[in-house]
């Protein structure tokens, strides 16, 4: 079974950047769809960004934030740019089957981002 292990988050003044990683163990980053999710306190989970098993990134035009992949060290990152105090919220990287599609069914536990004013 797929682990992952989020770290990176902290507490930073807005304009500040933060870069979230995302270790995965127990399977292989690169054969699966994955992706970072935010949720901040009173509100739904949310996904930022994703990358699919073929290496196709899905974001926002223009985003604040970077969806990357490190094969070989297996891990997920999320650069994150010109921070904002809405973007507190804590942060997950999900995961999918191995070579299937987006379908998201194993979580990390979460990094904190806290961004004051």
């Amino acid at each position: 079974q797929v682990h992952l292990v989020e770290s990176g988050g902290g507490s930073v003044q807005s304009g500040g950047s933060l870069r979230l990683s995302c270790a995965v163990s127990g399977g292989s980053a690169g054969s699966r769809c994955m992706a970072w999710f935010r949720q901040a306190p009173g509100q739904e989970r949310r996904e930022i960004s994703r990358i699919t098993r073929f290496d196709v990134i899905v974001e926002p035009p223009k985003g604040r934030f970077a969806i990357s992949r490190d094969n070989a060290k297996n891990t997920l990152n999320l650069l994150m740019t010109n921070l904002e105090p809405a973007d507190t919220a804590m942060y997950y990287c999900a995961a999918g089957p191995p070579n299937s599609d987006c379908s998201f069914v194993v979580w990390g536990q979460g990094t904190q981002v806290t961004v004051s004013s």
